[in-house]
């Protein structure tokens, strides 16, 4: 089973993109689980989304608090909230920045696990004239994971977006693209 831990801000899609997620986990062929973790936020506010991907049933309905995987979609996060807390060693982060690799590992309390790095928010801007990164933040999670098929996160983002699917699915292949993974 892979746990993925999705950071972000009200607002900006982490809930969507973890359901996102399980939904082409699931046309894939495989069980998944998507839930979100806030109270009371209000848009803007930090929050975290979680999801669960797995060739065999899923059990256990407990928060993820050892992430194989964590997506950060706003790039101000990690100097707030510790984003690295309890990922495995062998895990990988997915950061929305467009720093080099070495502020970023920095700025990640000197993380020397996988990176994977993409201006998310530069490409969705170009792309959805928004700065909201969700569906581009999902190419840079195919790019460093490969952890669901393209076609299904595609058909995923048509169901989920109507005819905007098609910017979606531009922002998603440009992330897919243009992410830089580090070892």
């Amino acid at each position: 089973m892979i746990e993925v831990r999705l950071h972000g801000r009200g607002g900006q899609g982490a809930v969507t993109s973890a359901e996102l997620i399980a939904v082409a986990a699931i046309r894939g062929g495989k069980y998944a689980q998507a839930f979100p973790s806030f109270g009371p936020e209000r848009r803007g506010a930090p929050v975290q989304a979680f999801v669960r991907v797995s060739e065999t049933p899923i059990r256990t309905r407990e928060k993820i608090y050892f992430p194989d995987v964590v997506v950060v979609l706003d790039p101000s996060l990690p100097s707030i909230v510790k984003v690295t807390a309890g990922l495995k060693e062998d895990g990988i982060v997915i950061l929305n920045s467009h720093k080099s690799e070495k502020e970023l590992r920095e700025m990640l309390g000197g993380w020397k696990g996988r990176l994977a790095v993409v201006d998310a928010t530069k490409i969705a801007l170009e792309e959805l004239g928004l700065p909201i990164t969700n569906t581009t933040m999902l190419g840079a999670f195919l790019a460093a994971t490969g952890l669901v098929d393209r076609q299904h996160l595609e058909e995923a983002l048509e169901e989920r977006f109507g005819r905007l699917a098609e910017k979606n699915k531009k922002a998603l292949a440009r992330a897919l693209k243009e992410t830089k993974i580090y070892q």
